[in-house]
Parts: C-alpha cells; sequence; structure tokens
C-alpha cells in the first residue's frame, strides 16, 4: 500500500539460485510481508528482481530475509 507524502522508489537486485516459479512466489511473498515495500516482481530465469518501496522499507534486512529462506544470494 502506497502512503502519502512518503517518495516511492525502484530497486533492482540479481538474486542467484532462483530456478521456478516456487522460488519466484516465495521471495515475493517475502518482500510483501516486508515494511514498506509497495510491490515486486521475480524473474527466476534471470534473477532480476524490481522491488518498489518507500524511503522507510528496510532494504537490508530484507536482503538477509531472502537468503534465509533458500539458498538464494542476493547482489545490487
Amino acid at each position: 500500500m502506497k502512503e502519502r507524502g512518503i517518495k516511492q522508489m525502484k530497486t533492482i537486485w540479481t538474486v542467484k539460485g532462483t530456478h521456478c516459479n516456487a522460488c519466484k512466489m516465495l521471495i515475493e511473498d517475502v518482500c510483501s510481508e516486508t515494511k514498506g515495500v509497495t510491490s515486486s516482481t521475480l524473474d527466476f530465469k534471470s534473477g532480476k528482481l524490481v522491488i518498489e518501496h518507500n524511503a522507510n522499507a528496510d532494504l537490508k534486512a530484507l536482503k538477509k530475509e531472502i537468503e534465509k529462506v533458500g539458498a538464494y544470494k542476493v547482489s545490487e
């Protein structure tokens, strides 16, 4: 959900280790549970993760959470 008055931003990461639709759903679910993240889309074939968020999103914590849920390595 977008909050009024808070600037929306877009961050693009590469997630290594994704190979199927289950990976996509898992990582997008982790993103959706992160405060400040408004949307995310992962292309599991390329590993490209696009995150739309506001300035309050804790991206460092999100990166750790993604790496914790599977054999994934996130690079910025």
